[in-house]
């Protein structure tokens, strides 16, 4: 049997090229004609009094461009989850008043309208008009009892649920399903990704009991006229990712296949869903090697889903075709618009790709969906599935395919009965198959809200149909005709990545770990940098020491050799770096910075260089030092384009007959010290501040990472930077000291440990020269607080990365996470199973997700307080760490208390207590126990509840506070990095006052009178 080449597909082809093609092909001008009555029907249907159903009511009347359209939203997405009364109850005030529902009187008398209303306090039955938003809980309290408005609240919820869900079990699903004959179905089992391998099983058990109660109920009709479950691949597998392929084909591929084999003794249909772009070549290899066992051959019920709005759609219609052909078989195709369009313009903007893998304009979306729909009409070995609430889109594959039997529609259990009721009443041999969610309606939370955003949307054909002041041409308007010219093929508003954060920068390159081709060219530039011994040494002078060798913390392994600084090549250094400094800072401010400019496209264009060394000498996993190169860039061109704002000579105003200019200037040398845990970012970034400021620059690398530093420094020459203005000095502490202490000093910039810090600050108090800048940023016990609105998998997400990424050695990285104590078992569970799922080891591996830490000392101190914390019985969780090797597992330690954890932990090590949530004085004395530790870097905050948001940001004293996601990886120019008290001075790296630390300030003023008057007051005419 024919083997297939996985798939492999332009990931963003330009938006213009497509839409070029679609436009240039044959349009059938007769069909569209045909079409546009039945169209015109349909549509009619839908907007006659009882053709609007409850779920389009609803969006209708609290739509999502208003206030409270979104505290409904948010409402919806978090009440049924929430287990204590307390919680609740300021939950239900805060999104009372975040929506101003006292303001907001119904206008639809449909019962799920009204029953919202009247649980949200906006029905004047209950409420006066003149009541506030804050008051509106309190007074319905008194008037109904809280336990009645909570009744209220989660009843509304529920009714919600109700329109969306067919039934909390398999067995009410199909009870429910029986009631109405004209339907086909296809079962969806409710549920986010697994997390723990607890998670994939809960989920597989639950798809193979489905499998097997559907099958006993499905009566003896055959495909297609047969009901079907649909299957979510990140639920049958924790690290369902693409770095993790082998171990997802190796352990997913079999449990998809057995559940196959259900579904075909059932002779069932069996859907695979679509998810994100960066999931999709890894799907199609599960499909792959699913499909091609033998065990599967005769049955036609295998099926997935294509998202229209991928620019690949029309690549994964023909590699099935040619799996299909392949294995003489027939496949279910469903064809949807997609429904992550956010999340994918937001992942790509952070990963800095060249373009969107989603086209950015719902026409473009509906041109290709029609595309497609014709590509899967035209492939015999092909059932296609249509899922769309487009009166036009339907209309136009009636009147494409003609033979109702060959093909079906889909809708969304809760959406478009009315629509595909007056279809069939016209096409009677038309069949429409209900995709219908099963499940708890806590589990619903997501899906529910993901589904009102992604038919509430103001371009959603839904959302417009149901509004009667959108006249019916705009609405059956083809796609083509919106588009008109590929030009216009794109979101006039919508930048791509590279030009997100333009005018000021270009957003650095980075790679979409999905894309095989992609992350194959990386990794080839990387093994191509791999395996060779470097050597570093002072970049000026000549030291006496000896040279010292370096070995990997991965394996020990030799890696190279440097020779350190001594004291005369110190002061040698410094006093060249202040003989440089003033032809530099006499350089225009505009060649300075196209020289730090030309420095970030070098390190992208070398990011295979870079990203060897961080591994080899910094035991980075692939993603991290990716992120690193990244970061490195961004911060050259932020630094360079904020001197050019910064460094210009300012007028400022005066009386007349005079000229009061301000100038910024460089200070003279600076003595950059950094830190071994990012050793490019960190360490470019002082340096580069520095320099395109116009000063001087001496760096100390980390002991542990003089290699990554002396290629940065050497490249930053290269770029342009004169070789008497940088200079790099391997060494010590003492050296650093040494720096310090010289006479040429102009200022100091380090990050490292509150200690050093704190030595450093003495050591320039001490001094009788001249009284120079300190910009010291350190670290911190960083805590996370998550009440019981919070989405567990999402915190589990979020503490998964903010904890144990780059094995917990990052300033940012949480040390303390703070659980309410309602959610805390259930918390902890998903926790403690996640982090299992981690890969230790080998970090130039990519599947690797946690690496060693730095060194073996390193190792040494965090396994002597493990033991201590083991030896009190706080331990929740131990993992497992290679045995060679500078490797620390995973741990989690419990606290009694917040206020217990004093210092920072440097590793992997996540300590956990509770709190409780009776009072609303509680949530304030949480985060005043937490102050208590004296450090004020970053802090994190997972909560549904708005006025709690605000409180947080008031009361931390963190320089960086995160809301519903992780902690880490502050961004360059959108989160300044840097905090206050025992964190550090300030200002923030990366942010915009950071440069003006490195620059002295001088105002020139002129009498320009002084001549004989004020010739242009005296010259100003009337």
């Amino acid at each position: 049997m024919p083997r297939l080449k996985p798939f492999c597909a332009p990931w963003f082809p330009a938006d213009e090229e497509i839409a070029a093609a679609l436009l240039s092909a044959p349009f059938d001008v007769e069909r569209s004609a045909r079409a546009e009555p039945l169209a015109q029907r349909l549509l009619a249907a839908v907007r006659a009094p009882e053709g609007i159903g409850h779920i389009e009511r609803l969006m209708q009347e609290y739509s999502l461009s208003t206030r409270e359209g979104v505290a409904l939203m948010a409402l919806a997405e978090s009440l049924l989850r929430v287990p204590d009364d307390s919680t609740l109850d300021r939950l239900i005030a805060d999104k009372l008043a975040a929506g101003a529902f006292d303001r907001h009187a119904p206008v639809s008398d449909a019962l799920l309208v009204q029953a919202t209303a009247f649980a949200l306090g906006v029905s004047t039955k209950i409420f006066a008009a003149d009541e506030t938003p804050r008051s509106l809980v309190a007074q319905a309290a008194r008037r109904l009892g809280a336990p009645a408005l909570r009744s209220a609240a989660r009843q509304a919820m529920r009714l919600m649920g109700d329109h969306f869900v067919l039934g909390e079990t398999i067995e009410e699903a199909l009870a429910n399903a029986s009631a109405d004959s004209r339907w086909r179905y296809s079962f969806d089992m409710l549920g986010e990704g697994a997390r723990s391998a607890a998670d994939a099983e809960r989920y597989f058990q639950s798809y193979a009991s489905a499998i097997t109660a559907i099958g006993a109920k499905a009566g003896a009709r055959p495909l297609p006229d047969r009901p079907g479950v649909s299957v979510k691949l990140s639920a049958l597998h924790p690290r369902f990712e693409p770095l993790s392929q082998e171990r997802v084909l190796r352990e997913l591929t079999p449990r998809l296949l057995e559940l196959a084999r259900l579904a075909k003794i059932h002779d069932l249909a069996f859907t695979i869903d679509a998810e994100e772009a960066e999931r999709l070549e890894l799907s199609l290899d599960v499909i792959d090697a699913v499909v091609a066992d033998p065990s599967l051959a005769g049955w036609d019920g295998f099926g997935l889903a294509v998202q229209a709005y991928q620019k690949r759609a029309a690549a994964v219609i023909d590699h099935i075709e040619a799996l299909a052909e392949a294995h003489d078989r027939r496949f279910m195709i469903r064809l949807v618009k997609g429904a992550y369009w956010d999340t994918e313009i937001k992942r790509a903007q952070e990963r800095g790709l060249a373009d969107y893998p989603v086209f950015t304009r719902k026409a473009m979306t509906d041109l290709n969906y029609a595309a497609c729909a014709d590509r899967l009409l035209a492939a015999p070995r092909i059932f296609p599935q249509f899922a769309t609430h487009n009166a036009l889109t339907i209309a136009t594959i009636v009147e494409s395919a003609r033979d109702p039997s060959t093909y079906e529609f889909q809708r969304l259990h809760g959406m478009g009965a009315e629509l595909y009721a007056a279809l069939l009443d016209e096409e009677k041999r038309a069949r429409c198959r209900v995709y219908a969610p099963v499940g708890p309606h806590r589990d619903l939370l997501a899906y529910l809200v993901r589904r009102l955003i992604e038919n509430g949307a103001n371009s959603s054909f839904v959302a417009r149909a149901a509004d009667a002041a959108t006249p019916q041409s705009e609405l059956l308007a083809p796609p083509r005709a919106i588009i008109g010219d590929a030009m216009r093929a794109r979101h006039s508003r919508l930048p791509l990545p590279s030009d997100l954060y333009r005018p000021l920068r270009a957003n650095s390159k980075g790679v979409e770990f999905g894309d095989r081709r992609a992350c194959d060219a990386l990794l080839a530039e990387r093994d191509a940098e791999h395996n060779r011994l470097r050597v570093a040494a002072p970049s000026y002078g000549k030291s006496g020491v000896a040279p010292r060798d370096l070995r990997s913390p991965i394996d020990a392994a030799l890696i190279g050799s440097v020779v350190e600084a001594d004291a005369q090549t110190a002061r040698d250094a410094m006093a060249a770096a202040a003989r440089a400094f003033p032809a530099w800072e006499a350089t225009p401010v505009e060649a300075r910075a196209d020289i730090i400019e030309r420095a970030a496209d070098f390190i992208e264009a070398r990011r295979g260089l870079f990203i060897a060394l961080l591994q080899d000498e910094g035991g980075k996993t692939l993603d991290d030092a990716l992120a690193e190169v990244r970061e490195s860039a961004d911060l050259c061109r932020y630094y360079a384009g904020q001197a050019r704002r910064l460094c210009e000579e300012k007028a400022l105003p005066g009386p007349t007959g005079e000229d009061n200019r301000l100038r910024r200037r460089g200070r003279g040398v600076f003595v950059c010290i950094s830190p071994w845990n990012f050793p490019l970012a960190i360490f470019i970034g002082q340096i580069v501040a520095a320099l395109v400021a116009g000063n001087a620059a001496v760096a100390k690398p980390a002991e542990q990472t003089p290699l990554i530093a002396s290629e940065a420094v050497a490249l930053l020459h290269e770029a342009g930077v004169p070789h008497e203005a940088l200079h790099c000095l391997p060494g010590d502490g003492a050296l650093g000291a040494a720096l310090i202490g010289d006479a040429n000093v102009a200022g100091v910039v380090f990050t490292g440990s509150t200690a050093a810090a704190q030595s450093i600050h003495r050591a320039l108090a001490a001094s009788t020269g001249p009284i120079v800048p300190f910009i010291a940023e350190t670290g911190g016990v960083n805590a996370m607080i998550v009440d019981s609105t919070a989405l567990l998998e999402q915190v589990v997400d979020d503490v998964i990365a903010s904890a144990f990424r780059s094995a917990g050695q990052r300033c940012s990285a949480l040390r303390l996470l703070c659980l309410q104590e309602d959610i805390a078992q259930d918390a902890l569970a998903m926790l403690i199973g996640a982090t299992r799922e981690l890969r230790i080891g080998d970090p130039r591996d990519p599947p690797t997700h946690i690496g060693p830490v730095i060194d073996d000392t390193t190792k040494a101190r965090l396994c002597a307080y493990l033991a201590q914390r083991h030896a009190e019985g706080r331990v929740l969780y131990a993992g497992a760490a290679p045995e060679s090797g500078s490797f620390v597992a995973p741990h989690i330690v419990r606290l009694d208390r917040a206020s217990d954890l004093r210092e920072e932990i440097f590793g992997p090590i996540l300590h956990v207590a509770t709190w409780r949530a009776q009072k609303d004085e509680d949530f304030l004395t949480l985060v005043e126990d937490i102050a208590a530790n004296g450090f004020g870097l970053t802090m994190g905050l997972h909560t549904r509840i708005e006025t709690r948001i605000r409180a947080l940001a008031e009361a931390t004293p963190a320089g960086n506070l995160y809301v519903n996601r992780n902690m880490i990886g502050a961004v360059v120019g959108s989160q300044p990095f840097g905090g206050s008290r025992m964190s550090g001075t300030g200002p923030k790296a990366g942010g915009s006052d950071y440069l003006r630390r490195f620059l002295r300030e001088e105002t020139v003023t002129i009498n320009t009178a002084s001549f004989g008057g004020d010739a242009r007051l005296l010259a100003m005419k009337e």
